[in-house]
């Protein structure tokens, strides 16, 4: 049986600053595969421990395989070429890969382009309501 092998040349990776709040002076730069089936990004839990950043939940995830796991979930705040913004953040173990996520891309105002394989801005929508005639 032929063993899989992922072609990183086809996945998207990106360098972020992530540190515990906006004005925080600790920082740690990490290279996060860009995942757009995941919702909240991963961080080696050395990284977040170190920067000061806690969990405050655990949360349950369904992996490829069907098999749940269960990982410590907080909050940190993510730069990208001088945006921030806030998203959860799992709490990496040994043998997970640090991922970007869509909270995180959408906090820092982001989407993936799954043709270019690259982040550009997104087009940022707001609803807004009509008054009430009487």
């Amino acid at each position: 049986m032929r063993r899989a092998t992922i072609q990183t040349w086809l996945m998207t990776t990106q360098k972020l600053v992530v540190k515990e709040r906006r004005s925080a002076r600790r920082k740690a730069q990490v290279r996060f595969l860009v995942d757009s089936g995941a919702v909240y990004s991963l961080v080696p839990a050395k990284v977040l421990t170190q920067l000061g950043i806690r969990p405050h939940r655990k949360v349950e995830f369904a992996l490829a395989d069907g098999r749940i796991i269960s990982r410590k979930v907080g909050d940190a705040y993510f730069e990208h070429l001088g945006t921030g913004g806030a998203a959860p953040v799992i709490f990496g173990e040994e043998g997970d890969e640090p991922l970007l996520g869509v909270t995180t891309l959408e906090s820092l105002g982001l989407v993936l382009d799954p043709f270019k394989r690259r982040l550009l801005p997104m087009r940022m929508l707001l609803a807004r309501a009509r008054p009430v005639r009487r």
